[in-house]
């Protein structure tokens, strides 16, 4: 054991990378042995063009992760600042999910529908790789919703943000004045 001491510094560390490193807030929902089941992810990425596909990662196999992990198609609910409760409520197992008043609806095949979010994909899952406790997965998508303009929340260090009234310092597809 005497790496131990490094190992747990390497962890904090490690941890400490991504608490500062914002990331985009979803829910992943669906419609699992007959119950909505949904979970506040912050790992969705983009992954391919041809077959469109996604990435997300689930940081446990048990509970509405597992129940996810089992469904025959995912709905990824891409939020805006607006839903900064919902964000919270679903990352916890204690709170009410699914309730009229949190503006849920159920579609035709009876999956959570939550109609205004920023975007909707409807994603089917192709492929996982576990590590540890996490899984990794990858997804074809299978429906895009056209996205509003709405402001993007953001995840960093435990808190949600708006990015309305965040500055906008370059862009990838400006030349570079200083060059």
């Amino acid at each position: 054991m005497a790496n131990h001491p490094q190992q747990h510094h390497l962890e904090e560390t490690f941890r400490d990378v991504f608490r500062g490193h914002p990331a985009g807030v979803t829910l992943i929902t669906a419609l699992v042995d007959g119950q909505p089941v949904g979970i506040t992810a912050t790992s969705v990425s983009s992954l391919s063009l041809s077959p469109l596909a996604v990435s997300f990662s689930f940081m446990k196999d048990t509970g509405s992760a597992e129940k996810l992990l089992r469904a025959e198609s995912l709905l990824i609910h891409f939020l805006s600042d607006a839903h900064a409760h919902l964000a919270a409520a679903f990352s916890t197992t204690a709170e009410e999910r699914f309730s009229e008043a949190q503006g849920w609806i159920f579609t035709e095949a009876s999956e959570p529908h939550l109609p205004d979010a920023r975007a909707t994909m409807r994603v089917q899952i192709s492929d996982t790789a576990c590590s540890g406790a996490a899984t990794l997965v990858a997804a074809e998508v299978l429906e895009v919703s056209t996205p509003t303009t709405e402001s993007a929340l953001l995840f960093q260090g435990h808190n949600f943000f708006s990015m309305r009234n965040a500055e906008r310092l370059a862009s990838e597809k400006e030349e570079n004045p200083q060059a």
